[in-house]
């Protein structure tokens, strides 16, 4: 339905529990590297437990290679630097979520040249900086996911 992509994922749980939210969604998740971990990683496979193998994955070399394979692609770019909330996209099926590395996020260059395809997950003034990357992949993927109304 939707592709995942995570850029230069540093925790394995995080690509793990993605994972688990590609499969229950019918999405594909993107891994950009450099990867933080080996896909291999017991932490990847537990936490997708026996579903890892069943994931739709796609592993780029690159964010210049993933972008050049999908310049066709609508992306979307989240990030805490953004100004519009997920609550105002109007998402398609197939379209990219596109989420940075846990200790930096996107580079801010990305958000900017993002436009009104730069999304930041609303929050609490004064609460946390930001949210864990698999908790804040569930919330947009599952309001896009709500706004096609596949009938699960």
């Amino acid at each position: 339905m939707f592709n995942i992509v995570l850029v230069e994922p540093e925790i394995p749980h995080n690509a793990g529990a993605a994972g688990r939210l590609a499969l229950a969604t019918d999405s594909t998740l993107h891994l950009v590297k450099p990867l933080g971990f080996s896909l291999e990683d017991k932490h990847v496979r537990r936490t997708g437990l026996d579903y890892w193998q069943d994931v739709k994955l796609k592993v780029w070399e690159s964010y210049d290679e993933f972008c050049a394979a999908n310049a066709d692609g609508r992306m979307w770019f989240l990030s805490t630097k953004a100004k519009q909330s997920p609550w105002t996209a109007e998402f398609q099926p197939g379209d990219f979520l596109v989420f940075g590395r846990e200790t930096k996020g996107l580079p801010e260059s990305v958000v900017f040249a993002a436009g009104d395809q730069a999304l930041r997950i609303p929050m609490a003034p004064g609460g946390t900086r930001s949210l864990n990357l698999s908790t804040a992949v569930a919330i947009v993927l599952y309001e896009a996911a709500r706004q096609q109304d596949p009938g699960w």
